[in-house]
């Protein structure tokens, strides 16, 4: 509860609940380093439901949610999961939430599953994949024989570019064809150089580990995918329109304010 996460950051600065003091210090501080906090929190938002809205209009009805925090930032009702089904066409998507945070399992599998019998929420971390394939709610609740979409929100915790590398090779390896992986990535390269020091001393008090990348190191990653039109991209600029009355218009004025890039991927 001292401790600020990414998932909560994202969910206080986006309007939601779940979170503590330590998560909307952390949005304060950030906001007085650079006032777009707010603007970016919901652009990260309406990037996944357009995303999801888009791979549901592909006759996707399986998503594998890895790291979202499962944001209470939308509108009442209108969660990640909400948005599948509002999109698909046979109205009966599956989702399976991937979390780690203690307070958004507890919160999720309180308020969702219950209420729900096409969500499931399973505790794992990006950082261990080989045990998100494994786990038995996800091999079991899940059609592995039909697509399906990864959609890797928890990025920033893969520090290590090769390990990145290992968790898209899983990926590619398990999924069935015609799946989708997308991801989500913060980075720094809008920021004015001489806001750059203030901004990495920032992260490293509020989110240590936080790993941050360039868009060459963000493409270099994705080596080798077939990117869905617009590519790797800032995430406003992802399909922009269409969010549905799940995810209402809003994103920054400027695409890089988001702060993030974004990309989806078929999967041979």
């Amino acid at each position: 509860m001292t401790r600020a996460s990414v998932t909560r950051i994202l969910d206080a600065a986006a309007g939601g609940k779940n979170h503590f003091v330590a998560d909307r210090e952390a949005v304060r501080r950030y906001d007085l380093a650079a006032p777009v906090t707010t603007a970016a929190a919901r652009a990260v938002l309406h990037y996944l439901c357009r995303v999801i809205r888009f791979l549901a209009a592909e006759d996707v009805e399986q998503f594998v949610i890895v790291g979202s925090g499962v944001p209470s930032g939308l509108p009442a009702g209108r969660q990640l999961h909400d948005v599948a089904r509002e999109a698909s066409a046979g109205g009966r998507p599956r989702v399976v939430y991937v979390e780690h945070d203690p307070m958004v399992l507890a919160g999720a599998r309180a308020t969702i599953e219950p209420a729900d019998d096409l969500v499931r929420v399973v505790e794992g971390d990006v950082r261990e994949i080989d045990d998100v394939l494994d786990d038995r709610v996800v091999r079991t609740f899940l059609d592995w024989d039909r697509p399906m979409a990864v959609l890797l929100v928890s990025t920033h915790s893969l520090s290590d570019d090769e390990y990145f590398h290992y968790v898209i090779k899983r990926i590619r390896q398990e999924v069935p064809e015609g799946s989708y992986l997308s991801l989500l990535q913060t980075t720094f390269d809008a920021v004015p150089p001489e806001l750059l020091p203030a901004m990495h001393d920032l992260l490293a008090m509020t989110l240590p580990g936080h790993a941050i990348r360039a868009r060459e190191e963000v493409a270099a990653l994705l080596d080798g995918l077939v990117l869905v039109d617009p590519g790797l991209v800032w995430v406003p600029e992802w399909r922009p329109g269409g969010h549905g009355t799940a995810c209402p218009d809003g994103p920054p004025d400027e695409p890089s304010a988001s702060g993030n890039y974004g990309a989806v991927a078929r999967v041979p």
